[in-house]
């Protein structure tokens, strides 16, 4: 198979969805010939024509409106909010159109067919406007999917999951690991299943879950604690909505304890949704308090990012202390 960064694995993925169904659009800011802010969308619009990838005003309401009207017309659209920061003034178009659209309708027309693109977290010295992950505010609902790929593999297999979606999905982008992140990618087609967890590393003494470029801190994290003889079982949890609570249980029935890590802050992050339903399942069966490695509840900093991200040496301190609680 051959390697690809993150960013060559969604633009292999949006090229394989658009030469499959002449449906599919891609738009937004600069994704025409500049191919994006990050060069997502590389060479789409020469090969497809302006009709199918196209530049959009800078209107972050104005592109998720017209994606609604776009998908319940039958259109597949692919729409990109340059970064997830900006996903705030289209707020309203998708918590209360893009989400609601097929129940007010009773299904008579639906916008299942859209997928909004974005890329979120911190890891480029981007500061308060370009770091925020607001997975956690989406994930409040009900009409979405929100997924969050951590590799160029899962990328890939996720995203043309989501554009083939029969609901509305958001989907997160790890920006730091775009380039960061390199492995093998089929060229072919396929796809990765939206709603399961993926079991990364089995272990024995704690549960160790996270999403998109977290994952790649925790793989650190838990080659500190193995060395201090600490047997951590990790799980990428891939979706946020929904989000597969029985994985999560079966692996915390026999570890006894659960990490869980993201870079939002930690007051209504969704770290706590995940350890108010283990607690209500696994109650009798925990050996210790779930732990939350989070983002502090402050504004994203800028010369600060490093003390504000929830890093690997973090993330080892909670699983020290969970283990000898």
């Amino acid at each position: 198979m051959p390697k690809m960064n993150m960013l060559q694995a969604i633009n292999n993925a949006l090229d394989i969805a658009m030469a499959e169904d002449d449906k599919v659009l891609c738009f937004g800011e600069d994704v025409g010939v500049f191919g994006g802010v990050f060069r997502a969308t590389s060479n789409l619009q020469e090969k497809y024509g302006r009709e199918r990838c196209f530049n959009t005003p800078l209107v972050e309401q104005g592109i998720i409106g017209f994606a609604n009207g776009l998908a319940a017309q039958g259109s597949v659209p692919v729409a990109e909010i340059q970064f997830a920061d900006y996903i705030f003034p289209a707020f309203d178009q998708i918590v209360n159109e893009t989400a609601k659209f097929r129940f007010r309708s009773g299904d008579l027309f639906n916008v299942g067919g859209l997928t909004i693109r974005t890329p979120y977290g911190g890891g480029i010295s981007g500061g308060l406007y370009h770091s925020q992950s607001p997975e956690a505010y989406f994930a409040h609902t009900p009409g979405l999917k929100v997924v969050v790929p951590r590799n160029p593999y899962q990328a890939k297999g996720l995203l043309l999951s989501a554009i083939r979606d029969p609901d509305p999905v958001i989907f997160f982008e790890p920006k730091r690991l775009y380039r960061a992140s390199v492995g093998e990618v089929p060229e072919e087609d396929f796809q990765l299943p939206i709603g399961e967890a993926e079991v990364i590393k089995e272990g024995t003494d704690i549960t160790v879950l996270g999403w998109g470029a977290q994952m790649e801190v925790i793989d650190k994290a838990v080659e500190l604690a193995e060395k201090v003889g600490i047997s951590c079982e990790v799980i990428d949890l891939r979706s946020i909505l929904p989000w597969d609570e029985d994985t999560v249980v079966e692996s915390v029935l026999k570890t006894g304890r659960l990490l869980i890590t993201h870079e939002a802050p930690r007051t209504g992050g969704f770290a706590g949704e995940i350890a108010a339903t283990i607690q209500e399942r696994c109650f009798l069966y925990l050996e210790s308090p779930i732990e939350r490695v989070t983002g502090l509840d402050t504004p994203f900093p800028l010369t600060l990012e490093k003390e504000y991200l929830p890093d690997h040496l973090k993330i080892f301190e909670a699983i020290k202390a969970s283990v000898a609680f």
